[in-house]
């Protein structure tokens, strides 16, 4: 299994805690580096952010065309058909980044796993089954993915791990739907989820950048 690339950003020496930030669909890691600069996490202390690169591979659903992709999107449902050996490999990859940021000194429970669309649901999926408690995973326009197999596969280290899930209203993309039914089947299985909607398409916009900063402070604080 090849290590991701990653861009990495220190707000000072030895940081205690890890924001690992997975980009969408055709962006890389350079599509959030500006998204960190408008949080103020200085009440933590020194803080790491890690945006990994998403291998390259071809898109189905866009024609075959190679681009920075954490799985193959086979249709526009997004449910019926999915990708699960693109999906596992990326889950091991991401884990494998949580791993070495432990080795590098960060607790697993002062590591967030975040990401935008197939990065949320990259976080999603990799936070549940991680076997170490986390700091908290932070969905941005994204889902579940292999919802049906949550339940058997989850790790019990991440039963209570805080969860901020955030969509925009009028998301062209992925539809507000698709969140919905993740954040319920997520409290369904007891999860804790700070669910926010904004008045959006596929995007960030700053009251939800404000929103993630608080809930960051209060989860790691």
């Amino acid at each position: 299994m090849s290590q991701l690339d990653t861009i990495e950003h220190q707000t000072g020496d030895d940081p205690g805690t890890t924001l690992i930030v997975l980009h969408g669909l055709g962006a890389d890691g350079n599509d959030f580096v500006p998204f960190v600069r408008e949080l103020d996490l200085r009440a933590l202390g020194a803080v790491r952010f890690v945006f990994p690169n998403a291998p390259t591979m071809p898109v189905t659903i866009n024609g075959g065309y190679v681009m920075r992709a954490w799985y193959d999107i086979l249709g526009a449902d997004l449910a019926r058909r999915e990708d699960e050996a693109g999906l596992r490999a990326s889950q091991q990859q991401v884990a494998a980044l949580i791993d070495s940021e432990r080795e590098r000194g960060v607790p697993a429970n002062r590591i967030v796993l975040s990401g935008f669309s197939q990065g949320c649901a990259m976080s999603l999926m990799t936070g549940l089954r991680y076997p170490e408690r986390l700091g908290g995973i932070a969905g941005l326009s994204g889902y579940l993915p292999l919802a049906d197999r949550l339940e058997a596969e989850r790790h019990d280290a991440n039963r209570l791990v805080p969860i901020f899930q955030a969509h925009g209203s009028s998301d062209g993309v992925i539809p507000i739907s698709r969140a919905l039914a993740t954040r319920d089947a997520l409290k369904v299985q007891g999860y804790d989820v700070e669910w926010h909607e904004y008045p959006m398409q596929h995007s960030v916009c700053a009251q939800e950048v404000a929103d993630l900063n608080a809930w960051l402070l209060r989860v790691l604080g």
